[in-house]
C-alpha cells in the first residue's frame, strides 16, 4: 500500500511555531543545534518546544560536527527522538549515542551517493541535502533529483530547496519516504509562516512517491 510521504519541518525556534507545524499535519520537527545557524535554539528552548509537541511528534536534534560530550549533554536535558549529523560524523560517532540517526550527505557534484550511504548502515535513514561549499544546510538551494537512487535499503528524505510550490514536483520525480523543510516555509530565518507550513505539508501529502 502506498503511504503519503512524511514530512518534517526544520529549524523551530518557538513553541508557538511547533505548535503550528503540529496542527500543519508535520510528523516531526527539527531543533537545530548548530551555533552558526540563524535557527539554532538554546538547551532551554529545545526543552520546552520538544515537551510542547506531544507523544506521537517525532522532535529531531540536528548537529554539526558537535564534541560528544556536548551531544550526551543535550540528550541529558532534550527529549529528542532522532538526531539528524550534517557534518563530517562517521558511523562510529554517529551510533555511539545509541539514538536513532539520520545522516545528511550534501549532495556535491561527483558524489557517489550509493556508495557514501552504505557507509552508514546503521542509519535509520539518509537526508540528501544540497552542497555549497563552506554551508552545511539551510541553503535554500535545491539539486538535481534525478541523483536520488532510485533504491535504497534504508528511508531516504529530500532537503534542500523545498517549497510549496516545488515538494509535489520533487515526490513525484523520486522514491522517497520524506521531504525536510526549513528556510521555505518561513517569514524570516528561524520565524516560521504557518500558510507555507500548512500549504507544504498538502501538496506533500497529496503526492504519492513514483513506484
Amino acid at each position: 500500500m502506498t503511504q503519503s510521504v512524511r514530512v518534517k519541518i526544520c529549524g523551530i525556534t518557538s513553541v508557538a511555531d511547533a505548535q503550528a507545524a503540529v496542527a500543519a499535519g508535520a510528523d516531526a520537527i527539527g531543533l537545530v543545534f548548530y551555533r552558526n545557524s540563524p535557527r539554532a535554539v538554546s538547551v532551554a528552548q529545545a526543552a520546552e518546544i520538544a515537551r510542547s509537541v506531544g507523544p506521537f511528534v517525532t522532535v529531531v536534534g540536528l548537529f554539526v560536527n558537535e564534541g560528544s560530550d556536548a551531544v550526551f549533554d543535550i540528550l541529558q536535558q532534550v527529549p529528542l527522538h532522532v538526531l539528524q549529523f550534517h557534518g563530517d560524523e562517521d558511523e562510529d560517532y554517529c551510533r555511539q549515542f545509541q539514538r536513532p540517526y539520520l545522516k545528511a550527505l550534501r549532495m556535491k557534484e561527483g558524489l557517489d551517493v550509493s556508495a557514501t550511504m552504505a557507509k552508514f548502515t546503521s542509519a535509520v535513514g539518509i537526508l540528501l541535502d544540497a552542497y555549497r561549499p563552506g554551508v552545511p544546510g539551510g541553503t535554500g538551494d535545491t539539486f538535481d533529483w534525478q541523483r536520488v537512487p532510485g533504491e535504497s535499503l534504508v528511508p531516504v528524505v529530500l532537503a534542500g530547496g523545498l517549497t510549496p510550490k516545488n515538494v509535489g514536483q520533487a515526490i513525484a520525480a523520486t522514491k522517497i519516504y520524506g521531504v525536510d523543510v526549513s528556510g521555505g516555509v518561513e517569514a524570516s530565518p528561524g520565524q516560521k509562516d504557518t500558510d507555507k507550513m500548512m500549504a507544504f505539508v498538502r501538496h506533500a501529502k497529496a503526492e504519492k512517491s513514483s513506484e
